[in-house]
């Protein structure tokens, strides 16, 4: 239901009118009303953290009567944006409340380590499918050329690398020993593990038919990588705030890409001058 909403969200935003979410809404409220259910479950089987439980139930559900008003009432996009940015805090805010102030819940950091692994590593899927994805459209197109040799190498490699810079981070360990840091580590994920998905698709939006569709395509493409770019600045400070040591590869791989960055906006002016007269 997620994916069904974005052409419609993504739609009125184009057209200027009002912000449509309200199928993308409604996916995001059926899993997070099921979530609510599932702590008050909680909350009924252990008596000792139930006030913790009934947190998590109470914080999940104002933020979903938030996401449903904002289906019947016609706000204008800006304000919108500034209910989701608050519905979100509330979101983000109820675990805190509950772990620090109301008991907190039982957990175990090997397992939960695990699971964003996990899912890191589904995430990281998205750069293979995009690479074969984009590899199809060219060799279809050219033929088995340099180009698509390129686009091989380049997408399997820039997915595995992300693969062993994510997993050289010793979480579960040092969450084991430091639980008190499982906040940072946690909601930092969520910037990381966006930031893969958005290079998959990056990589998936490589078709080429025509020079204009090249610039186009290298331009979604760039957008991604300086997400990557960024989530890569956030994982080393993850690393530091872990760890509380800084690795000198580190310094070498913030170095590297900092050059790569610099490298590219020569490139990204062409490109938009190219576009530009494209256009003309």
């Amino acid at each position: 239901m997620l994916a069904i909403g974005l052409p419609r969200l993504f739609a009125s935003i184009e057209q200027g009118r009002h912000l449509d979410n309200s199928i993308l809404v409604l996916g995001y409220v059926i899993m997070r009303v099921a979530m609510v259910f599932q702590w008050l479950r909680a909350a009924r089987q252990d008596p000792a953290r139930r006030r913790a439980c009934f947190t998590y139930a109470i914080a999940i559900s104002i933020a979903q009567i938030g996401w449903v008003v904002q289906i019947f009432f016609d706000f204008s996009i800006g304000a919108s944006i500034a209910i989701a940015g608050i519905l979100i805090l509330i979101e983000l805010a109820g675990p805190v409340i509950a772990e620090s102030k109301d008991g907190g819940t039982p957990w175990h950091a090997h397992h939960i380590a695990e699971r964003h692994c996990l899912f890191a590593v589904i995430a990281l899927g998205e750069g293979v499918v995009g690479t074969v994805a984009t590899l199809s459209a060219v060799v279809e197109e050219q033929g088995w050329t340099m180009d698509a040799a390129l686009v091989c190498i380049a997408g399997t490699g820039l997915t595995f690398g992300m693969w062993w810079v994510y997993y050289m981070l010793p979480s579960a360990q040092i969450l084991h020993a430091h639980r008190e840091r499982s906040f940072v580590w946690g909601y930092s994920q969520m910037v990381i593990v966006t930031a893969i998905v958005a290079t998959g698709a990056g990589c998936m939006s490589a078709p080429i038919s025509s020079r204009t569709s090249r610039i186009s395509v290298r331009w979604r493409r760039c957008s991604p990588l300086r997400s990557r770019s960024a989530s890569f600045w956030d994982w080393s400070t993850l690393y530091w705030y872990l760890v509380r040591t800084f690795d000198f590869l580190h310094v070498w791989l913030l170095s590297a890409t900092t050059a790569m960055r610099s490298l590219r906006w020569p490139f990204l002016l062409r490109l938009q001058a190219s576009t530009w007269r494209s256009a003309l």
